[in-house]
């Protein structure tokens, strides 16, 4: 597809795609140690490095500002920044990860949100919940129950968010799927990428879906980030379906991130607050 030379400001999209902001943290030397499923091999630390310098570059292509955070050697999993907050234009919400091995990233988390956010809200608990089992479109807040989220941690969100005006609704999240967001992700206002599984539920109901196509579910977890669609290289039949949807496409190697379960969305927390300028001068 044609790539556009000169970003549109951020204010011309929506807010549940245009951002000013990300954040982003560089893998850690410990990643070998990180959680998943399926023990598929270990990554490799410096093709992951450059998988994800490649995924900043993009986000800057935007205009967005970018900061990237240094390793935190203490947890393996930190790269996967996005289960530590939900960012939304009115406030930050510092999450309560299911895994016990990943609750001190959320606490190292906050202090950086401070620096862009005057309300930062925290769930206590005694609920879990991860922020990629949660997808924010153009009307509602979604969160899908899973072995890392539960019910009391949904509800928690839920009160939080409640006061700026958004309304949350609990779904489900398929049987030996990580995350909600590892099998959807937001391509507009009104249009959800989807694995057939994930849809097959009925939990987008009103929103228009592109499935993933046959045999390319890892496909599902992308980010639509201004202009432009970051979805995971090596998927043609979906690239196929998302272009002649008429998205600006960019592939990105995640071949390492996929072995720890992580997808595009996994890799950064994207933003634009409220009462701050769009651009950084």
């Amino acid at each position: 597809m044609t790539h556009q030379n000169t970003p549109r400001p951020f204010d011309a999209f929506p807010r549940s795609h245009g951002f000013s902001h990300a954040i982003t943290r560089l893998p850690s030397g410990t990643i070998t140690r990180g959680l998943r499923a399926v023990d598929a091999g270990a990554p490799d630390l410096a093709r992951f490095r450059q998988h994800h310098a490649d995924y900043v570059a993009v986000l800057r292509e935007t205009g967005a500002e970018v900061t990237v955070l240094d390793p935190l050697e203490e947890y393996p999993d930190s790269v996967f920044v996005e289960d530590a907050a939900l960012l939304l234009p009115e406030g930050a919400v510092v999450m309560r990860p299911g895994a016990p091995s990943r609750l001190g990233e959320a606490a190292a988390m906050a202090p950086v949100l401070e620096q862009f956010y005057d309300n930062v809200l925290t769930v206590t608990g005694p609920g879990f919940i991860e922020g990629g089992d949660v997808l924010v479109t153009g009307r509602e807040v979604l969160v899908g129950r899973s072995a890392r989220t539960d019910a009391a941690g949904i509800a928690e969100l839920g009160r939080l968010i409640a006061p700026w005006g958004y309304a949350l609704r609990e779904v489900a999240t398929p049987p030996d799927v990580l995350h909600f967001k590892t099998d959807c992700s937001l391509l507009d206002d009104d249009t959800i990428l989807s694995t057939p599984r994930l849809a097959a539920t009925g939990c987008f109901a009103g929103y228009d879906v592109i499935l993933t196509a046959e045999g390319e579910e890892a496909a599902a977890n992308t980010i639509r980030f201004n202009d432009l669609v970051l979805m995971p290289a090596g998927f043609p039949g979906t690239r196929a379906r998302l272009a002649d949807a008429g998205y600006d496409l960019r592939e990105i190697g995640n071949s390492e991130a996929a072995l720890l379960d992580g997808g595009m969305s996994c890799l950064s927390l994207r933003f634009r607050p409220l009462g701050r300028s769009d651009r950084q001068e």
